[in-house]
């Protein structure tokens, strides 16, 4: 039994894995543009990963553009039988990095060419669909015509499974309403807790919640009550945002991303590390006074 194991495990898909995964997008270049700083130490990070009992990865070809997945392939493949790759479609990236919409048939189905052939695989495992109707979080839009493409690709048999990312409750329902819905990927974290209600609502319906950026993303997390509550227990600060997730709710798969060796470490340690209800009372607060 590895470290991580201690995390639980949960269904994403037709697999069964590890609660505690990895996010491979910082293993790109600044702005998650371009080859890495250290090539040699993103294939390190992603080998440890592997090795530590990591089997859930998370990535998109629009990282780098095709970085984190050459990478992905160049560390670990062919990949163990119960590694699970789950990639994103619905962004492309411009010549100077920007960020770019990219919904349409075409636009989808190159993308999941690109992720099968810089992954080195045959089928996509999962495929989250990434909408972008809002800057800061999940706006109401159309999501239908995407979504009903990236099904036929699913048909033609080059995905198993698919999820939505950046949605709202009622995107969600209009999703289900086109193919069965694997998981969900939100922003979620001790501070940004919109997502509260919907958590418990697909973990009633046994579907996976990946919250991204769980420890705060391009703007970590910082706290007063978060420093001192590691502090009495003896971790740090993000090791005890990662429990106080594993802990908030079954359905939650996580993946924390890093460019470094020690700091994966670190990370998969709060696989282990358990929160007394006092701790976990003094976290909440957190989201009730960021609301």
């Amino acid at each position: 039994m590895s470290l991580i194991d201690e995390s639980g495990s949960f269904t994403l898909g037709a697999r069964t894995v590890t609660r505690l995964g990895y996010g491979a997008m910082q293993l790109a270049g600044p702005g998650v543009f371009g080859p890495p700083k250290d090539r040699h130490a993103a294939l390190a990070v992603l080998r440890e990963a592997v090795a530590s009992g990591v089997d859930h990865i998370d990535t998109s070809d629009y990282y780098g553009p095709h970085v984190t997945n050459q990478l992905i392939r160049e560390a670990l493949h062919p990949y163990s039988d119960d590694l699970v790759i789950v990639t994103k479609l619905g962004a492309r990236r411009g010549p100077d990095g920007a960020w770019l919409p990219a919904f349409s048939p075409a636009e989808l189905t190159q993308a999941v060419h690109d992720n099968l052939r810089n992954l080195g695989l045959e089928v996509l495992e999962v495929v989250n669909l990434r909408f972008m109707f809002g800057i800061h979080g999940p706006a109401e839009g159309p999501i239908e015509a995407p979504l009903t493409a990236l099904a036929e690709l699913q048909r033609k048999g080059l995905v198993r499974h698919i999820g939505v990312s950046n949605v709202t409750r009622s995107q969600i329902a209009a999703a289900r309403r086109i193919c069965p819905i694997a998981c969900v990927q939100n922003q979620y974290n001790l501070v940004q807790r919109s997502d509260d209600a919907l958590i418990e609502e697909l973990a009633r319906a046994g579907t996976a919640y990946v919250p991204f950026f769980p420890l705060g993303g391009f703007t970590p997390l910082h706290s007063s009550r978060l420093s001192a509550v590691a502090q009495r227990l003896g971790a740090s600060p993000m090791q005890v945002a990662l429990a106080w997730l594993l802990q908030r709710a079954p359905n939650i798969l996580l993946i924390p991303g890093t460019s470094s060796v020690a700091h994966l470490r670190e990370n998969l340690a709060a696989a282990r590390l358990r929160l007394p209800e006092d701790a976990v009372r003094d976290l909440d607060g957190l989201g009730a006074s960021a609301a």
